[in-house]
């Protein structure tokens, strides 16, 4: 057998995590247990080993590539884009704003609510943001988890995104910061109340604790205002039972398909 690549291409990508602990929580790995993984001591099940890859978006045999050509891989992956390449991508981004109306209304912080993709049967608060520069809408999510287990006391997941309103719904498309491996799209009611209260809607993605399975669930955003005690705010972001979180978001956020119909859809407020 030829030499084995995948301690030392899989400590290559932990570095760019602050720790192996954070890796092993967003992972949900036994931090021992990934040590092994990482000295060669023993080797990833074939679940672990897909989870791994799913999670830094990688293949199963890029991560086993030589060391050398695996850097180079990633570091062509990662490198920033030049402005040929930026350019299409940026035209069609122009072409959305342009077509774009105002969500000046919906600037400032947001609680977001819905049921947890990879920790079944709890719901995740996280805090949010819409800002506006030079009259584009831009996105800001900040997800904290935090356990009782020692290995996983607190999961902390950035995303940046961008907001339209297109045809009387909210749009916006967020990505994770770090890896930029995974993509979420909301899709929400805007409000006709007189003042900003919550905007509920559905969004789809594929979180890297279930693997590669992608999925929707109801979602809304609680409005907060547009300035508040940011301290509070984050210590309130977290994982809750759905006991304690209140009911009428609950129910606003339950994701269920009625008799006679075939998809998850969400009701105009």
């Amino acid at each position: 057998m030829g030499e084995d690549h995948l301690p030392t291409n899989l400590g290559y990508l932990c570095g760019f995590y602050p720790s192996i602990a954070e890796v092993c929580r967003r992972l949900a790995i036994n931090r021992q247990q990934f040590n092994k993984y990482l000295s060669g001591q023993a080797r990833p099940s074939r679940h672990n080993m897909r989870r791994i890859c799913d999670f830094f978006g990688i293949t199963e045999s890029e991560i086993l590539l030589e060391p050398t050509r695996f850097t180079d891989l990633v570091a062509l992956r990662r490198a920033p884009l030049t402005n040929e390449a930026l350019e299409a991508p940026l035209r069609h981004l122009e072409r959305l704003y342009q077509a774009s109306g105002s969500l000046s209304r919906y600037v400032g912080y947001y609680y977001r609510y819905f049921y947890s993709f990879g920790y079944p049967g709890q719901i995740i608060r996280s805090l949010a943001v819409i800002t506006e520069k030079d009259g584009k809408y831009f996105w800001k999510n900040l997800e904290i988890k935090r356990t009782n287990n020692p290995d996983r006391r607190i999961t902390l997941s950035k995303y940046e995104g961008v907001a339209f309103l297109l045809a009387d719904r909210i749009f916006i498309t967020e990505y994770e910061t770090l890896l930029r491996n995974t993509i979420t799209q909301m899709t929400l009611y805007p409000s006709y109340h007189l003042g900003v209260d919550h905007l509920v809607g559905i969004q789809t993605g594929g979180p890297v604790r279930r693997g590669r399975r992608p999925g929707a669930s109801r979602v809304l955003l609680e409005y907060l205002g547009r300035r508040i005690d940011l301290k509070k705010a984050l210590a309130s972001s977290d994982l809750y039972t759905p006991g304690d979180i209140d009911p009428e978001i609950k129910r606003l956020i339950t994701n269920e398909i009625p008799p006679g119909s075939s998809v998850l859809e969400v009701e105009q407020p």
